[in-house]
Protein backbone atom coordinates (compact mmCIF):
# COMPACT_ATOMS: atom_id res chain seq x y z
CA UNK A 1 0.00 0.00 0.00
CA UNK A 2 1.86 3.39 -1.03
CA UNK A 3 1.39 5.90 1.41
CA UNK A 4 0.77 9.43 0.72
CA UNK A 5 3.77 11.52 -0.94
CA UNK A 6 5.22 13.83 1.72
CA UNK A 7 5.00 17.34 0.94
CA UNK A 8 7.98 19.39 0.78
CA UNK A 9 7.53 23.43 0.22
CA UNK A 10 10.09 25.49 -0.49
CA UNK A 11 9.89 27.01 3.56
CA UNK A 12 11.37 23.18 4.33
CA UNK A 13 13.96 23.10 1.61
CA UNK A 14 15.62 25.58 -0.90
CA UNK A 15 17.04 24.54 -4.52
CA UNK A 16 20.40 26.15 -2.84
CA UNK A 17 20.31 23.09 0.04
CA UNK A 18 22.18 20.44 -0.41
CA UNK A 19 20.85 16.81 -0.02
CA UNK A 20 22.64 13.74 1.64
CA UNK A 21 20.90 10.30 0.52
CA UNK A 22 21.54 7.13 2.18
CA UNK A 23 20.81 3.89 0.18
CA UNK A 24 20.89 -0.45 1.59
CA UNK A 25 19.90 -2.76 -0.14
CA UNK A 26 16.10 -2.26 -0.29
CA UNK A 27 16.87 -0.16 -3.80
CA UNK A 28 18.47 -3.29 -5.32
CA UNK A 29 16.21 -6.14 -4.29
CA UNK A 30 14.44 -5.04 -7.39
CA UNK A 31 17.10 -5.27 -9.63
CA UNK A 32 17.38 -9.00 -8.31
CA UNK A 33 20.09 -9.13 -5.62
CA UNK A 34 19.13 -10.32 -2.19
CA UNK A 35 18.61 -7.93 0.91
CA UNK A 36 20.57 -9.18 4.25
CA UNK A 37 17.77 -9.14 6.73
CA UNK A 38 14.56 -10.21 4.62
CA UNK A 39 12.87 -13.34 6.17
CA UNK A 40 14.95 -14.70 3.07
CA UNK A 41 17.92 -12.65 3.16
CA UNK A 42 21.84 -13.67 3.20
CA UNK A 43 21.84 -13.81 7.10
CA UNK A 44 19.34 -16.54 7.01
CA UNK A 45 21.60 -18.56 4.48
CA UNK A 46 25.03 -17.91 5.72
CA UNK A 47 26.35 -16.73 9.63
CA UNK A 48 27.36 -12.96 9.20
CA UNK A 49 30.35 -14.53 11.71
CA UNK A 50 31.37 -16.50 8.98
CA UNK A 51 31.86 -14.54 5.70
CA UNK A 52 31.34 -10.80 7.50
CA UNK A 53 33.96 -10.49 9.73
CA UNK A 54 37.59 -10.68 9.59
CA UNK A 55 37.49 -13.31 12.07
CA UNK A 56 36.00 -15.50 9.45
CA UNK A 57 38.09 -14.38 6.90
CA UNK A 58 41.58 -15.49 9.47
CA UNK A 59 39.23 -19.01 10.39
CA UNK A 60 38.22 -19.74 6.68
CA UNK A 61 39.44 -17.32 3.78
CA UNK A 62 38.61 -20.46 1.37
CA UNK A 63 34.71 -20.20 2.46
CA UNK A 64 35.28 -16.63 2.49
CA UNK A 65 36.24 -16.29 -0.69
CA UNK A 66 33.32 -18.69 -2.21
CA UNK A 67 30.54 -16.77 -0.78
CA UNK A 68 32.28 -13.51 -2.29
CA UNK A 69 32.56 -14.58 -5.67
CA UNK A 70 29.31 -16.04 -5.97
CA UNK A 71 28.01 -12.43 -4.80
CA UNK A 72 30.62 -11.77 -7.81
CA UNK A 73 29.02 -13.57 -10.45
CA UNK A 74 25.64 -12.80 -9.95
CA UNK A 75 26.14 -9.23 -10.11
CA UNK A 76 27.60 -9.88 -13.33
CA UNK A 77 24.36 -11.74 -14.51
CA UNK A 78 23.18 -9.87 -17.45
CA UNK A 79 19.64 -9.70 -15.96
CA UNK A 80 20.82 -7.84 -13.15
CA UNK A 81 20.45 -3.97 -14.22
CA UNK A 82 19.90 -0.55 -12.57
CA UNK A 83 15.81 -0.11 -11.48
CA UNK A 84 13.65 3.31 -11.74
CA UNK A 85 14.94 4.35 -8.43
CA UNK A 86 18.66 4.32 -9.41
CA UNK A 87 18.11 5.93 -12.68
CA UNK A 88 15.16 8.43 -10.55
CA UNK A 89 18.29 9.78 -8.29
CA UNK A 90 20.71 10.27 -11.25
CA UNK A 91 18.95 12.55 -12.55
CA UNK A 92 18.10 14.57 -9.03
CA UNK A 93 21.93 14.61 -8.94
CA UNK A 94 22.26 16.11 -12.45
CA UNK A 95 19.30 18.67 -11.74
CA UNK A 96 19.47 19.58 -7.79
CA UNK A 97 21.28 23.23 -7.64
CA UNK A 98 22.66 22.78 -4.32
CA UNK A 99 24.39 19.47 -5.02
CA UNK A 100 23.75 15.67 -4.10
CA UNK A 101 25.87 13.58 -2.01
CA UNK A 102 24.65 9.66 -2.58
CA UNK A 103 26.14 7.22 0.50
CA UNK A 104 25.47 3.71 -0.48
CA UNK A 105 25.45 0.39 1.42
CA UNK A 106 25.59 -1.71 -0.75
CA UNK A 107 28.67 -3.13 -2.54
CA UNK A 108 27.07 -3.55 -5.80
CA UNK A 109 27.94 -1.16 -8.71
CA UNK A 110 24.08 -0.23 -9.68
CA UNK A 111 24.32 3.62 -8.99
CA UNK A 112 27.41 3.81 -11.26
CA UNK A 113 25.70 1.65 -13.87
CA UNK A 114 23.01 3.52 -13.60
CA UNK A 115 25.09 6.97 -14.55
CA UNK A 116 25.63 8.39 -10.56
CA UNK A 117 29.29 10.42 -10.59
CA UNK A 118 31.66 8.80 -8.69
CA UNK A 119 32.39 11.87 -7.19
CA UNK A 120 29.01 12.29 -5.47
CA UNK A 121 28.66 8.57 -4.74
CA UNK A 122 30.26 7.08 -1.77
CA UNK A 123 30.11 3.22 -0.68
CA UNK A 124 30.42 3.29 2.99
CA UNK A 125 30.76 -0.60 2.66
CA UNK A 126 33.15 -0.87 -0.19
CA UNK A 127 32.79 -2.38 -3.57
CA UNK A 128 32.33 -6.21 -4.24
CA UNK A 129 34.28 -5.42 -7.99
CA UNK A 130 37.47 -4.37 -5.96
CA UNK A 131 39.70 -6.21 -3.95
CA UNK A 132 42.74 -4.84 -1.79
CA UNK A 133 45.97 -6.04 -0.49
CA UNK A 134 46.05 -6.20 3.06
CA UNK A 135 50.49 -6.38 3.31
CA UNK A 136 50.88 -3.14 0.59
CA UNK A 137 47.26 -1.42 0.76
CA UNK A 138 46.95 -1.11 -3.11
CA UNK A 139 42.97 -1.88 -3.95
CA UNK A 140 42.13 -3.18 -7.51
CA UNK A 141 39.40 -3.56 -9.98
CA UNK A 142 38.54 -7.21 -9.99
CA UNK A 143 35.32 -9.12 -11.55
CA UNK A 144 36.15 -12.60 -11.80
CA UNK A 145 36.63 -15.09 -9.28
CA UNK A 146 39.22 -14.85 -6.11
CA UNK A 147 41.47 -17.14 -4.17
CA UNK A 148 44.17 -17.05 -1.52
CA UNK A 149 46.49 -18.40 -4.08
CA UNK A 150 45.88 -15.13 -6.32
CA UNK A 151 49.07 -12.61 -5.89
CA UNK A 152 48.59 -9.14 -5.66
CA UNK A 153 49.40 -7.40 -8.93
CA UNK A 154 51.12 -4.57 -7.12
CA UNK A 155 53.54 -6.59 -4.49
CA UNK A 156 53.33 -9.89 -5.54
CA UNK A 157 52.71 -11.74 -2.82
CA UNK A 158 49.96 -14.37 -2.31
CA UNK A 159 47.69 -14.92 0.28
CA UNK A 160 47.32 -11.33 0.83
CA UNK A 161 44.16 -10.16 -1.00
CA UNK A 162 40.88 -9.79 0.02
CA UNK A 163 37.53 -8.18 -1.19
CA UNK A 164 37.51 -4.47 -0.80
CA UNK A 165 34.16 -4.83 1.47
CA UNK A 166 34.19 -3.52 5.04
CA UNK A 167 33.25 -6.48 7.82
CA UNK A 168 31.34 -5.90 11.00
CA UNK A 169 33.87 -4.96 13.56
CA UNK A 170 36.14 -2.77 10.75
CA UNK A 171 35.66 1.26 9.86
CA UNK A 172 33.20 2.14 7.36
CA UNK A 173 34.75 4.76 4.61
CA UNK A 174 34.62 8.40 3.97
CA UNK A 175 33.09 8.92 7.36
CA UNK A 176 34.97 11.98 8.02
CA UNK A 177 33.33 13.47 4.42
CA UNK A 178 29.89 11.93 5.17
CA UNK A 179 29.43 13.71 8.65
CA UNK A 180 30.60 16.65 7.27
CA UNK A 181 28.06 16.83 4.58
CA UNK A 182 25.83 15.41 7.26
CA UNK A 183 25.62 18.52 9.27
CA UNK A 184 25.20 21.26 6.11
CA UNK A 185 22.54 19.25 4.17
CA UNK A 186 18.81 20.75 3.96
CA UNK A 187 17.39 17.63 3.15
CA UNK A 188 18.18 13.84 4.60
CA UNK A 189 16.71 10.71 2.74
CA UNK A 190 16.83 7.23 3.87
CA UNK A 191 15.72 5.08 1.14
CA UNK A 192 15.55 0.92 1.36
CA UNK A 193 17.55 0.31 4.54
CA UNK A 194 16.34 -1.58 7.54
CA UNK A 195 17.97 1.14 9.78
CA UNK A 196 19.56 -1.82 11.94
CA UNK A 197 23.15 -1.03 10.93
CA UNK A 198 25.45 1.82 12.43
CA UNK A 199 26.72 4.08 11.89
CA UNK A 200 24.18 4.50 8.56
CA UNK A 201 21.73 4.29 11.42
CA UNK A 202 22.63 7.25 13.02
CA UNK A 203 22.43 9.69 10.09
CA UNK A 204 19.12 10.74 10.41
CA UNK A 205 20.10 11.81 14.16
CA UNK A 206 23.11 13.54 12.66
CA UNK A 207 20.91 15.45 10.13
CA UNK A 208 18.26 16.25 12.18
CA UNK A 209 20.28 17.52 15.30
CA UNK A 210 23.48 19.10 13.58
CA UNK A 211 21.68 20.62 10.71
CA UNK A 212 17.85 20.78 11.59
CA UNK A 213 17.63 18.89 7.74
CA UNK A 214 14.00 17.69 6.67
CA UNK A 215 14.35 13.84 7.11
CA UNK A 216 12.36 11.33 4.74
CA UNK A 217 11.93 7.63 5.00
CA UNK A 218 11.43 5.67 1.05
CA UNK A 219 11.08 2.14 2.28
CA UNK A 220 9.32 -0.63 1.26
CA UNK A 221 8.19 -0.66 5.18
CA UNK A 222 9.29 1.36 8.43
CA UNK A 223 12.86 0.53 9.23
CA UNK A 224 13.98 0.24 12.80
CA UNK A 225 14.67 4.02 13.12
CA UNK A 226 11.29 4.60 11.46
CA UNK A 227 10.58 7.14 14.09
CA UNK A 228 13.65 9.61 13.72
CA UNK A 229 12.06 10.67 10.64
CA UNK A 230 10.00 14.11 9.78
CA UNK A 231 7.99 11.86 7.03
CA UNK A 232 7.56 8.74 5.44
CA UNK A 233 6.79 6.89 1.62
CA UNK A 234 6.47 3.34 2.43
CA UNK A 235 6.58 1.61 -1.01
CA UNK A 236 8.58 -0.19 -3.75
CA UNK A 237 11.38 2.22 -4.21
CA UNK A 238 10.93 2.06 -8.30
CA UNK A 239 7.40 3.49 -7.32
CA UNK A 240 8.30 5.79 -4.23
CA UNK A 241 11.72 7.20 -5.28
CA UNK A 242 10.85 8.33 -8.68
CA UNK A 243 7.95 9.93 -7.63
CA UNK A 244 9.53 12.01 -4.86
CA UNK A 245 12.40 13.28 -7.10
CA UNK A 246 9.73 14.53 -9.56
CA UNK A 247 8.13 16.36 -6.82
CA UNK A 248 11.24 18.00 -5.42
CA UNK A 249 12.60 19.19 -9.16
CA UNK A 250 9.22 20.45 -10.35
CA UNK A 251 9.44 23.09 -7.36
CA UNK A 252 12.24 24.68 -8.71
Amino acid sequence: MTNALPEITRSDLDPEDSIVILTGAGISKESGLDTFRDADGIWKKVRLEDVATPEGFARDPDGVHAFYNARRRTLLDTEVVPNAAHEALVRLEREWPGGVLLVTQNIDDLHERAGSSPENLIHMHGELFKVRCDPCGVIFDWRTDLSRQDPCPACGRPEGLRPHVVWFGEMPLDMERIHHALTRCGLFLSIGTSGTVYPAAGFVQVAKLEADAHTVELNLEAGEGSSLFDQHVHDLASRAVPAFVDMLLAGL
